[in-house]
């Protein structure tokens, strides 16, 4: 995942937590069309290794051919033996230390850190790529441990270089105040997947909003 080029925000895609592998790498491949995508967190849920395995190898190609990281969540075992670009690490997954001895000092690492500060400074003294603050809206892809407010993202913008991820219900509609308060990417699950009009056009308008807030 690059960094955010002159503070310009980036889209952060995350799976659906079930989904069927043909149809979703379509449904990935119409996002792609619609505009610029950092990188796609592989989120399955409640399924066999192999499934998180199989999913990865169709949807990595996609991603490479893109210029797009491949992260897988929760699992740095999993992210290896994919050959994902990284993994993204909660606070009751396995641990950053643990997740960049198998993955390496070339992977990405991210760390969830709800709505802490302190975790956060702890993530990124150990080394984490990017640290992710969340949940900012009501989501139902997952019951929140916490929610997030604004002042965390403003707060982490003027004391840390290191890039932040916004998290929660995001969708085009409501994610202005997190691009205004500093987030350098935005994690949305169903803001995309679920975009009346689809994923390419979703992709589209967050990257139009994007760049309106940026100039």
């Amino acid at each position: 995942m690059a960094e955010p080029d002159e503070d310009r925000c980036r889209l952060y895609l995350i799976t659906p937590p079930a989904f069927e592998i043909a149809p979703f790498v379509g449904a990935f491949e119409a996002a792609l069309a619609g505009g610029d995508v950092a990188c796609l967190q592989l989120r399955l849920k409640d399924v066999d290794d192999e499934t998180v395995l199989a999913a990865a190898a169709a949807l990595r190609p996609v991603c490479h051919a893109h210029d797009v990281a491949l992260i897988v969540n929760d699992r740095p075992d999993l992210a290896a033996e994919a050959g994902a670009d990284g993994v993204h690490v909660g606070q009751e997954d396995a641990g950053y230390e643990e997740a960049r001895r198998l993955l390496g000092d070339d992977a990405i690492v991210g760390v969830t850190c709800h709505d802490s500060i302190d975790l956060a400074i702890d993530a990124a003294e150990a080394g984490a790529d990017y640290v992710a603050f969340g949940a900012f809206f009501d989501t139902g892809t997952k019951e929140p441990k916490a929610r997030a407010r604004l002042e965390t993202l403003a707060r982490w913008a003027e004391i840390s270089t290191v890039p932040c991820v916004a998290i929660g219900g995001i969708t085009v509609d409501n994610c202005r105040p997190l691009l205004e308060a500093g987030a350098d990417f935005l994690a949305v699950v169903a803001g995309v997947w679920s975009h009346p009009e689809g994923p390419g056009a979703a992709v589209e308008q967050f990257n139009k909003l994007i760049e309106t807030v940026g100039q």
